[in-house]
């Protein structure tokens, strides 16, 4: 065999793309009734936001009618979205919390 037929021999490897998964933001929506202290209480038990973090989140949440929250995988976002919305209700609270891709 030459050279030349070795090298011809030779597939050439195919790269594959690996596609990150899509993001979600998870959005606080303002309102009349909820109280900002419960707003903080879900981000630090619910998001893990520190109590800084979580204050300075709500006041966004007040004072411009919206806040992300986080930025997750669609399943992550969904479950915090699910389980604030059930923890508000549980607790007398309209909250309403959505996600949409980042």
């Amino acid at each position: 065999m030459t050279q030349h037929e070795i090298e011809t021999d030779v597939v050439p490897e195919e790269k594959t793309k690996v596609k990150k998964p899509r993001r979600f933001k998870v959005i606080f929506h303002n309102d009349d009734f909820t109280t900002m202290e419960f707003v903080v209480h879900v981000l630090e038990t619910i998001f893990h936001k520190s109590p800084a973090e979580a204050a300075q989140i709500m006041l966004r949440v007040h004072n411009d009618g919206a806040g992300v929250a986080g930025v997750y995988t669609r399943e992550v976002a969904e479950t915090k979205v699910e389980t604030t919305i059930a923890v508000a209700r549980r607790e007398g609270h309209p909250l309403m919390v959505t996600m949409e891709p980042e």
